[in-house]
């Protein structure tokens, strides 16, 4: 469905083996549910997407995980709701603030957006 084929690796699982090691197998159905999972190249998983049947992955949304992901694991800031490259980071002494209700002090919705 992509020209060129995916750029990551991608998982086909008819036996429902991993989809029931993940929790998204679906017994009845004999199919694992419509989600996907990033893990980390140290094999932890860092996001889960479980939805319907009914509703489509969001490929733009899967991209910026990706990489807010990545630009953490390179610069150790924390990304805010609704981050895209190049919008404000919160660093990781403000990230510790967060953790304590304070975060609106620094970060505005308007970021998000």
């Amino acid at each position: 469905m992509v020209r060129g084929g995916a750029l990551f690796p991608m998982l086909s699982d008819p036996e429902g083996k991993i989809g029931t090691l993940y929790g998204v197998y679906d017994q009845d159905k004999g199919m694992d549910a419509r989600g996907r999972f990033l893990i980390d190249p140290r094999g932890i998983v860092q996001a889960i997407e479980v939805l319907p049947e009914a509703a489509g992955r969001n490929i733009a949304e899967i991209l910026r995980q990706l990489r807010a992901l990545q630009h953490h694991q390179v610069t150790g800031e924390f990304m805010p709701c609704g981050w895209e490259p190049g919008k404000p980071t919160l660093s990781q002494q403000t990230g510790k603030i967060g953790r304590f209700g304070n975060i609106w002090k620094m970060w505005k919705t308007r970021h998000a957006f």
